[in-house]
């Protein structure tokens, strides 16, 4: 049964858009809950939480001493394993089985948004899980963005759509695999980089796309007009526009970590930084491509603006396919053992190697599940990648000089601090990337020896092998907004 108040609103407005539905996601409730609740203990056990005073681990699981000396209590967690559910923790003894009402009664600093969120989260997990199953393997190319319904495999908001009814849900998000109506907002005098669209101009007026929700909830009043139909993308605010076309759009709007926009700077600077990564990228033998930006156009606010990128499915030769490296689990999974491992170590190397060595010419690449994605023979063998979405990379001048190279760019993206640098690069390589793949620390550690060994001893590589291992305090960052924080989990390569 829905039993908080986001699960008994989106039950109700499924009732009035879908009723034959209902029962099925009243149906997901318990595991969605679950599933958020695993991720949440992940975050309480492994992160530095500041009201915590000790944890303890025991045979029968890890006990949390809190500042104010009630004690939490639940079963063992592996900060890498994937697909898990929880079906409670104990507080002072009182079981609970919502991730939001144990954030409520833990009465924490960001406590009371955070069970927002978490409720959230469970509740459009379950929508999404009443998604029909997709039948074999996609048709077009875009459809591998459309299977998964639970998210981000450890972010305990990995659903999280506040402001999104369950009819909008149903409308927009890829997991459903809508057809979504674009709306075009004329801009006089717009700010425009590089070629924009001759049918996304009316004389003087550039025609910006607009996703739907955004028209409707932060756009409103303003004249628009009807768009082209486009097909949702991971990102639920990226879609396929067809003719080998992505279409990035500013939806103002909080989904996991942070609300995501298109600012006056990625505008200015996009066609310059996607022409400079792809540039590095071309030293790599090869081994990364890079789905470049070709247009950006804004009116000089966050909330109207959208670009205009190559699609990444363009780079797949005769035979191949392009995969999102969030899939790669599914894509796998029908594999023999033998030969999983196999394909499991091979894009492990090459990603690795990639990340490490465009590290070293000064670009840090947000590698994660959504940005990167694989290209696959007919043996499911990783060949080559395909790198989109530049948007939060880092730049290092200092390395890109010493390779002869000059950013052409200014501002947030330039930084030369090497331990900022490896944590772009580490923890989403080893969250989105590796962790999702490995599914265990065991796994995790297997997979890691096998990708560095034998690489050049370099400063990088030697900051991947050390204990312990940087990677995003998910939990921590959405009880204290305002910038990443992180959590320091032991290296279980043991390499060093």
């Amino acid at each position: 049964m829905a039993g908080s108040a986001a699960e008994r609103q989106l039950a109700a407005q499924l009732g009035q858009v879908r009723p034959e539905t209902v029962d099925a996601y009243l149906a997901a409730l318990p595991g969605a809950r679950a599933a958020v609740l695993a991720r949440l203990w992940r975050g309480l056990v492994h992160e530095p939480l500041p009201w915590i005073a000790g944890r303890v681990s025991s045979r029968d699981g890890v006990s949390l001493r809190l500042a104010d000396g009630r004690l939490l209590h639940g079963p063992p967690s592996d900060p890498w394993a994937t697909g898990t559910a929880l079906a409670r923790v104990e507080l002072d003894g009182r079981p609970f089985d919502h991730p939001a009402r144990l954030l409520t009664a833990l009465a924490v600093p960001g406590g009371r948004r955070f069970a927002t969120e978490l409720d959230h989260s469970a509740a459009s997990m379950a929508l999404s899980r009443t998604a029909p199953d997709p039948a074999g393997p996609p048709a077009t190319p875009w459809e591998w963005e459309q299977r998964s319904p639970d998210g981000h495999p450890y972010h305990p908001t990995c659903r999280s759509r506040p402001g999104f009814t369950a009819a909008e849900q149903l409308a927009y998000a890829p997991e459903h695999r809508p057809v979504v109506g674009l709306r075009l907002a004329p801009v006089a005098e717009a700010v425009v980089r590089g070629r924009w669209p001759a049918e996304l101009r009316d004389g003087r007026f550039a025609l910006i796309p607009v996703h739907p929700w955004q028209a409707e909830h932060t756009l409103t009043g303003r004249p628009l007009r009807p768009g082209p139909d486009a097909h949702p993308l991971l990102s639920l605010r990226t879609l396929d526009l067809g003719g080998n076309l992505h279409v990035k759009t500013a939806l103002s709007v909080q989904l996991t970590s942070a609300v995501r926009d298109i600012s006056a700077y990625s505008v200015e600077h996009a066609l310059a930084t996607s022409e400079l990564v792809d540039r590095v990228a071309a030293r790599l033998d090869g081994r990364l491509q890079i789905a470049r930006t070709l247009a950006a156009a804004g009116d000089g606010t966050p909330e109207l603006a959208a670009m205009l990128r190559q699609s990444p499915y363009a780079y797949a030769g005769a035979g191949e396919q392009v995969v999102p490296v969030a899939e790669l689990p599914a894509c796998f999974a029908p594999l023999p053992p033998d030969q999983r491992r196999d394909r499991i170590a091979g894009f492990a190397r090459l990603a690795v190697g990639v990340c490490l060595d465009l590290l070293d010419l000064g670009v840090a690449l947000e590698a994660h599940g959504q940005n990167l994605l694989a290209v696959l023979d007919r043996q499911g063998r990783t060949r080559r990648l395909v790198y989109r979405d530049l948007a939060d990379i880092r730049i290092s001048p200092a390395r890109l000089a010493r390779h002869g190279l000059r950013a052409p760019i200014t501002g947030r993206l330039l930084d030369d601090d090497p331990t900022r640098l490896r944590r772009k690069v580490f923890g989403c390589l080893l969250t989105g990337v590796l962790g999702p793949l490995a599914g265990s620390a065991a796994d995790l550690g297997t997979i890691l020896e096998a990708a560095t060994r034998d690489r050049p001893a370099t400063p990088d590589l030697r900051a991947l092998q050390a204990d312990p291992l940087p990677v995003k305090a998910l939990t921590l960052m959405r009880l204290t907004p305002g910038g990443d924080h992180w959590a320091q989990l032991p290296n279980p390569a043991r390499l060093h």
